[in-house]
């Protein structure tokens, strides 16, 4: 990327060199000598003083620093952002290295200062890896997120380890990152796909994304600048591709790193119907997003919509908003609420307007998880669940769909034939009147996952209970129905259908 290419972004500081791989390598060499890692913050900053830095909160981190160990040192140089004498540097790091490439900036004669935010992120398995972004926007960075000029590059937030947390981690020969920001997910598909390609309509963010893949010790990715697909090449397909896009619907687009600019909710629209033929077959495209919910039509519907022809899609509404609390978290998302209080008003106003003329009461917020299929029918899953959940959840995503292949190739009497087990740390909760005899309901409730929780019938619990992979479904039916006196024709008749839909909530699998 030229520097030319950068030169629209007047506001913003110039930023280090994204070709001196040597210099990265030996800053990162460096960082790890000192444990600037995110165990060593822990370890040094204690508890209360980290959860505080995540709140952008950094008195109590500033009072854990007050010492001249090279930690805490880094500490205050990269992520507290306070100039630091240059001889204590040039101790701990290339200093002259990282001040010719961009990485330190001069702060007065004898100090240096950080050019970049560097935040330390574990990896899913225990790797030290390194965000970069610009000065005070990775979450619990110096100041948080409170600068909003145009073409800023944020760092790692809640969306993004959602999105990381929710991917399907299974090798592949090649992985899309549309939107890709500070580089995030393209440093996670760096560990599990043999080629990486990364856009951004942002070419700012290009160049952060290859500052975070070298400081990380991870390989580089092909870097192309543009709007959703529109750097791909024709035919040009991919085993699995992810996106956190810009995807707040907003009256325009002020900010590069959250608005679609598209009105509505149409960039995440165009995003999931443009994903399928981009798939390879078996391919998973992820997504986060928000959805409009428009008086008189149902959302599920809206979403349905979306999902483009030959892939099974599982789409988990996780939160919904009304049109108030939407545009007050946004506001306040870019420091609208600490500027004029006119203006405040009146891009509150605006948003309300364009919200009311579309007939929008409610902005919905989740996932969006894709996978190409030959199937004849493929299967559409949208649901809400605003519960807790255990991340991370790619295994579970995975999973999910495996079972939809399950299912759909087996009616009911070849399901009747299977042999079942219950999973692990699966409970069961009886819901009744105190000292009644039979509960009024049965719930079954997972502990692990999505951690669902789904009500069965006494014969549904029964049969949950005894499935340890030893009898058929069937089998253990006919024995049901002796018990309780009932026919056995008549209990194989309607209980396949709750047999599905515990395999398919993951509460029960075939014991192979």
């Amino acid at each position: 990327m030229s520097d030319a290419s950068l030169s629209n972004l007047p506001s913003l500081p110039s930023l280090p060199s994204a070709d001196r791989s040597d210099v990265a390598a030996r800053l990162r060499e460096a960082l790890l000598g000192a444990a600037f890692t995110a165990d060593g913050l822990l370890e040094l900053l204690g508890a209360p003083a980290y959860a505080a830095l995540a709140r952008s909160e950094t008195v109590p981190a500033l009072r854990a620093t007050r010492g001249d160990t090279p930690l805490e040192l880094l500490i205050r140089l990269f992520l507290l952002q306070q100039p630091v004498p240059y001889a204590r540097v040039a101790d701990v790091l290339p200093v002259d290295a990282c001040l010719e490439s961009g990485w330190l900036t001069r702060a007065g004669e004898d100090e240096v200062a950080a050019a970049v935010d560097v935040r330390p992120y574990g990896g899913p398995d225990g790797e030290d890896w390194f965000i970069v972004s610009d000065l005070g926007c990775a979450v619990g960075g110096a100041g948080g997120i409170g600068r909003h000029e145009e073409g800023v590059v944020l760092g790692v937030g809640g969306a993004s380890t959602t999105l990381a947390g929710i991917t399907v981690r299974t090798p592949v020969s090649a992985a899309l990152d549309l939107g890709t920001g500070s580089g995030i997910q393209a440093l996670h598909a760096a560990q599990h796909a043999t080629r990486v390609t990364a856009t951004d309509l942002n070419p700012r963010a290009l160049h952060f994304t290859a500052l975070t893949l070298a400081l990380s010790g991870a390989p580089a990715a092909e870097l192309r600048e543009g709007s959703l697909f529109v750097p791909l090449k024709a035919g040009e397909t991919y085993d699995l591709i992810v996106s956190n896009p810009p995807f707040v619907i907003s009256p325009g687009a002020r900010l590069t790193y959250r608005d679609g600019g598209m009105g509505r909710d149409d960039l995440c629209r165009s995003l999931v119907q443009g994903a399928g033929e981009r798939l390879n077959e078996g391919g998973f495209a992820q997504f986060l997003a928000n959805w409009q919910h428009v008086e008189g039509e149902d959302w599920q519907d809206r979403l349905r919509s979306w999902v483009p022809r030959g892939c099974d899609a599982w789409i988990v509404q996780r939160e919904v908003q009304d049109i108030t609390q939407y545009v007050e978290l946004w506001l306040r998302d870019a420091g609208d609420h600490r500027g004029d209080p006119a203006t405040y008003q009146a891009r509150y106003d605006a948003w309300l307007d364009e919200f009311e003329a579309r007939g929008v009461k409610a902005v919905g917020f989740g996932w969006i998880s894709l996978r190409r299929t030959d199937a004849a029918v493929p299967s559409v899953t949208v649901e809400e669940w605003p519960h807790p959940v255990e991340q991370p959840l790619g295994d579970t995503v995975r999973a999910h769909f495996g079972r939809l292949d399950y299912l759909r190739s087996r009616d009911d009497a070849a399901l009747l034939e299977e042999r079942f087990r219950l999973v692990a740390e699966v409970v069961q909760e009886q819901v009744g009147l105190p000292g009644a005899e039979d509960p009024e309901h049965v719930v079954l409730r997972q502990n692990r996952g999505m951690r669902r929780a789904t009500r069965v019938d006494t014969v549904g619990a029964g049969f949950a209970g005894v499935c340890d992979g030893t009898l058929t479904a069937g089998r253990i039916l006919d024995a049901i129905a002796q018990l309780v006196g009932e026919d056995p024709v008549s209990l194989r008749d309607r209980t396949p259908a709750q047999i599905r839909l515990l395999v398919e909530q993951g509460f029960l699998e075939p014991a192979r």
